[in-house]
């Protein structure tokens, strides 16, 4: 056999080899390609999911409880003034949306909360609260009590307020409610839960100092004071 006959299949082979390890090249190039792409796009979605995460978790928190801003402190009490208006911020908007109230407009009255004492101490279900004293001039006014979280579905509930018609007063115009979980003589307001915190809500009805809460002074708000816990 010549030798440019013997030569040509090493040609081929070496062609066939150089082919082979072009096309390995490629598709090792492709998979490299297709790794960075799908490590894109899971960083992408991971950011997305973790940014929705946070701004739901977010969103639940500032509004699961109360107002979280606005408020005009007076005491023991809060005024919300104006969470009820045209311009009423978004969290005020988002915390009646989802608690599924109508605010009381600046022309129809005003709402106070408490969620702590005059001394400052958070309100607790196992403890004996009196509210007492008067109110800012209003054509009528509520005082109701609930508590901050799901409700006990095994306890009754007996009663969540009194209002201005329905209280007991003595004869210079004050009031006396007994906030507690035990049964009380006069105005007893029972507590809503077993165990945990607790808030008031006042509400005051057609009264002027719904475009003033600035100038709220505590004497003309009833006290809160605690007289005793459970043991």
């Amino acid at each position: 056999m010549r030798a440019a006959d013997r030569a040509a299949p090493a040609e081929t082979r070496g062609e066939t080899g150089a082919g082979a390890r072009t096309a390995a090249a490629r598709i090792a190039g492709a998979a490299r390609e297709a790794v960075r792409r799908a490590s894109t796009v899971s960083l992408v979605l991971y950011a997305l999911a973790l940014g929705a995460g946070i701004g739901l978790a977010t969103a639940d928190y500032a509004t699961r409880g109360g107002y979280p801003f606005g408020g005009v402190a007076v005491g023991a009490w809060t005024a919300w003034p104006r969470t009820g208006s045209v311009g009423a911020d978004p969290y005020a908007r988002a915390v009646n949306a989802r608690r599924g109230e109508i605010p009381l407009a600046i022309g129809e009255g005003m709402l106070l909360t408490a969620a702590q004492d005059d001394e400052g101490q958070a309100l607790d279900a196992t403890c004996t609260y009196t509210i007492a004293g008067i109110t800012p001039p209003a054509r009528a006014w509520t005082v109701t009590v609930a508590g901050r979280g799901p409700r006990d579905p095994e306890r009754t509930i007996v009663r969540e307020g009194y209002t201005s018609t329905e209280t007991l007063r003595e004869r210079d115009g004050r009031f006396v409610i007994t906030l507690s979980p035990e049964v009380q003589a006069g105005n007893w307001l029972p507590m809503p839960r077993a165990s945990g915190p607790v808030r008031l809500a006042l509400r005051l009805y057609d009264t002027p100092v719904a475009a003033s809460a600035g100038t709220l002074d505590r004497a003309a708000l009833p006290a809160v004071t605690r007289t005793g816990c459970a043991a």
